[in-house]
């Protein structure tokens, strides 16, 4: 978790950002006066906490958006870090190359070996650039499937992170297959023999989540998002202009407790207070019971039950109407 000095906020956030300000002007006056200041340091940080908490009782999806975009948020190896053992990454798709924006390997959790995939984007601009911001291309999506296809030689369950705004829409991911190899991963992963759980921890956007999203769970963080295109290109087409990215945001119904209610997600998971970038252990604290839960419990079906059921649930998703002849 960055230190207090190297945080960066988001607008809405600026309170925080003052208090903050504040504290470390009362350690500096006291570092220099050896006059006693940690009362008045204690209640502003318990100012802190309480703004925390009233920020995020108040959220507008487009500012879920933003959270799920801070540039401080945990991505999928900083969850992986903190809530398993013994990672042992795995590379490329036998194919073209490794991407490193998909990353994936076996790893222990709670003693028990399964396999992680998810999007990886960058801390900072040279790994952003590495990562090409979380944007995979066709071998990425390859590589997913190579390790799930592993996993389920070896009968070992499969959690996905997703953290992505999109599959990389180069000329040239085109031309190796961008569509294919998310179609594929779609059909493969609704066949998979073992328990798959997918986690939207970030970004769900578009083609580029759903080639990782089939799951027999699906839950998305509190602060996440889920839907087939950004806030901003939804307005770009609709406006011909990024400036009503907000209203489009607020349309798109994209927040966890909107596709809760659509039946998309199974559930939602709690983040520390002020979003998940604020505390990287506490945030991974309370994801990895979920997991462990829900993986004692798709192990009580048979793997034959677990694709039915699969099939069921993403069968049925969507709203339509039937227009008589």
């Amino acid at each position: 978790m960055p230190q207090a000095k190297n945080r960066q906020f988001l607008d809405f956030e600026r309170p925080i950002k003052e208090l903050f300000d504040e504290i470390e002007k009362l350690k500096q006056t006291a570092e220099k006066t050896k006059v006693d200041l940690s009362d008045s340091i204690r209640k502003l940080e318990d100012q802190v906490t309480e703004k925390r908490r009233e920020i995020t009782q108040h959220l507008t999806p487009w500012q879920k958006v933003q959270l799920s975009r801070h540039p401080d948020r945990p991505y999928t190896l900083k969850y992986i870090d903190k809530m398993c053992t013994n990672f042992v990454e795995l590379f490329g798709d036998r194919n073209v190359k490794d991407d490193k924006a998909m990353v994936g390997g076996f790893a222990q959790l709670e003693g028990q070996t399964v396999m992680m995939i998810g999007q990886q984007k960058g801390a900072n601009t040279k790994m952003r650039q590495l990562r090409n911001f979380g944007m995979a291309n066709p071998e990425g999506y390859r590589k997913a499937l190579r390790l799930m296809k592993l996993a389920e030689k070896f009968e070992k369950p499969i959690i996905t992170l997703i953290d992505t705004p999109g599959a990389y829409p180069g000329m040239e991911a085109e031309e190796r297959g961008q569509g294919e190899a998310i179609a594929r991963n779609i059909y493969e992963m609704m066949r998979l023999k073992v328990p798959v759980i997918c986690v939207v921890i970030g970004e769900g956007a578009s083609g580029g989540a759903l080639g990782i999203g089939v799951g027999d769970r699906v839950f998305m963080l509190e602060n996440s998002w889920y839907t087939v295109i950004s806030p901003e290109n939804c307005s770009s087409i609709l406006w011909r202009s990024w400036d009503q990215k907000e209203k489009a945001a607020e349309e798109l119904r994209l927040t966890p407790d909107n596709m809760y209610q659509f039946g998309l997600i199974d559930s939602i998971v709690p983040e520390p207070l002020g979003g998940a970038h604020w505390d990287y252990t506490e945030a991974a604290n309370l994801l990895k019971p979920k997991l462990v839960e829900t993986l004692k419990e798709l192990h009580q079906y048979s793997s034959e039950e677990r694709i039915a059921k699969r099939i069921v649930k993403f069968g049925k998703m969507g709203f339509w109407n039937e227009v008589p002849a």
